[in-house]
């Protein structure tokens, strides 16, 4: 990774005993490729099938066996490439990748090295505390072949190799030391999830290992050079990222406060202890003896054809969230929000249509997502469609009830179904818009409350509890606008 651009930022620093570090951070990230078959044979991705029944003579490295490039995967790489705003190079090449693992019967790996498929790109992640978004700049993505998984759990006396994802395609993903902070680090590797769920090149399913990053970590005093950094290898949890950083530039800045020196290794973090520890020294290029596959031939195609998969590419991120800005007034932090996932997005411009725009990204994300969150459930398994959740923002719109009916309307939409109009009309629901009946209920709070009469003409703002108690006493169904009105016209206070 090169030198970065970012001036150091006071908002950013640690706090160390003998004054403020700059932490300096990349990620690694490997993504798995959505493809029916692995990077060089046809044996099956899919996960969870029984230990080695996914399993090709090419995976299993037997004796004049050779790779046959998956056309697909090479497709869905260019497709992430252009999906990070990165340059497509037409000639790329693949090498062999020289170390020993149990679950890597080659005993190499193919992988990319001086001549990857795609450049340098960009990903633009939003932060909590900046006003602007923050680019993090893409060093490379090449293709590789994961390996096979090693079992210790299955005997006490050996372990055991499952080679159902050797082969399987990898998109790595190189990040520039561009992140500054945990927070920075996080919102990156969801923000890249984001983009690949979106364009379909990998479901970036963590628990499955479908996605997961190395995190390099150095730190340094303010404008001095960088420092020895330290690789964390295989995090596969965005909040484990964070913790990750967290602790690991803790610890190198006691080490150099102390007196010592960071020594350049691989790490592992342990999510139970909440440390890393030392796994192996770092290797380097020259440690892997990389060198030009002789099986496979360089990997050309034209610019018609990365043309071709460009005119094919779903909106992103990016795009959807300023057009949801522009077309329906939306706050840049909801838009954020909204656009996550893509379905979310989808959900949300279902609901929004025709609509108040500001008033359906609040109940999208407030109550809807507030409720699926709270309950544990996915999009998909919401009990409340967009036409059910539009049918309660009309409601609201053409004031038939109030937003606290509203909230007792969607807990029972969402409890027994139905279409909202139909259940306010049975039920009794519509908010109470009859000035005189409003009237009433004001007069008997205002004749009830003589010193807080007295009270509100001294302090205004103990209006609301004026207007607490209408809205009380008539069960939500009066019109709140209304209750204002006649309130200050009674209580002199227009």
């Amino acid at each position: 990774m090169d030198q970065e651009i970012r001036t150091p930022d006071a908002k950013r620093m640690i706090r160390g005993a003998t004054g403020d570090w700059e932490m300096i951070i990349g990620l690694e990230v490997h993504a798995q490729v959505n493809s029916q078959a692995k990077l060089f044979s046809g044996a099956a991705t899919a996960f969870g099938g029984e230990p080695n029944s996914h399993v090709s003579l090419v995976d299993a490295a037997m004796p004049g066996m050779l790779p046959v490039i998956n056309e697909e995967c090479v497709a869905q790489a260019v497709r992430t490439g252009l999906g990070l705003k990165a340059e497509i190079n037409l000639r790329s090449t693949f090498d062999r990748k020289n170390y020993f693992y149990p679950d890597l019967p080659q005993g190499y790996q193919i992988s990319q090295y001086k001549s990857p498929i795609v450049g340098e790109g960009q990903v633009l992640i939003d932060v909590p505390g900046e006003d602007e978004p923050i680019d993090i700049r893409i060093e490379r993505l090449h293709l590789e072949q994961d390996a096979g998984k090693s079992l210790h759990d299955q005997d006490p006396r050996m372990s055991f190799v499952d080679l159902n994802r050797s082969g399987v395609a990898l998109m790595e993903i190189v990040s520039k030391p561009d992140m500054r902070s945990s927070e920075e680090a996080k919102a990156y590797v969801a923000k890249l999830r984001s983009i690949l769920r979106y364009l379909g090149t990998c479901d970036g399913d963590m628990e499955k290992g479908n996605l997961r990053a190395d995190v390099n970590v150095s730190v340094r005093r303010p404008g001095e050079p960088l420092g020895t950094r330290c690789e964390i290898k295989n995090v596969n949890s965005i909040r484990f990222i964070g913790q990750a950083i967290e602790f690991e530039a803790r610890r190198q800045i006691g080490i150099l406060e102390d007196g010592g020196e960071i020594d350049q290794e691989t790490r592992l973090y342990d999510a139970g202890k909440g440390e890393t520890r030392s796994m192996r020294s770092k290797e380097e290029a020259h440690d892997y003896r990389y060198f030009p596959d002789p099986d496979l031939l360089p990997l050309e195609f034209t610019q018609g054809y990365v043309d071709e998969l460009r005119s094919g590419l779903p909106e992103l991120p990016d795009a959807k969230k300023a057009r949801l800005i522009a077309d329906f007034g939306v706050s840049p932090y909801d838009a954020m929000v909204l656009t996550l996932e893509r379905e979310n997005a989808d959900y949300f411009e279902a609901v929004a249509k025709g609509r108040d725009g500001k008033l359906a990204a609040n109940w999208v994300i407030n109550e809807l997502f507030g409720r699926l969150n709270k309950e544990g459930l996915a999009l998909d398994a919401s009990p409340v469609s967009p036409d059910q959740l539009g049918g309660i923002i009309d409601l609201i719109g053409n004031e038939t009830i109030s937003g606290k009916i509203a909230k007792d309307l969607f807990e029972i939409v969402w409890n027994e179904g139905g279409d909202p109009a139909a259940i306010v009309e049975t039920r009794g629901m519509k908010q109470v818009t009859d000035t005189g009946a409003i009237e009433k209920v004001v007069d008997d709070i205002i004749a009830a409350n003589p010193d807080k009469v007295e009270q509100v003409k001294l302090k205004p703002t103990l209006l609301g509890w004026f207007v607490g108690q209408t809205m009380k006493a008539s069960g939500g169904k009066v019109n709140p606008a209304a209750v204002n009105a006649i309130l200050k016209s009674k209580l002199g206070l227009e």
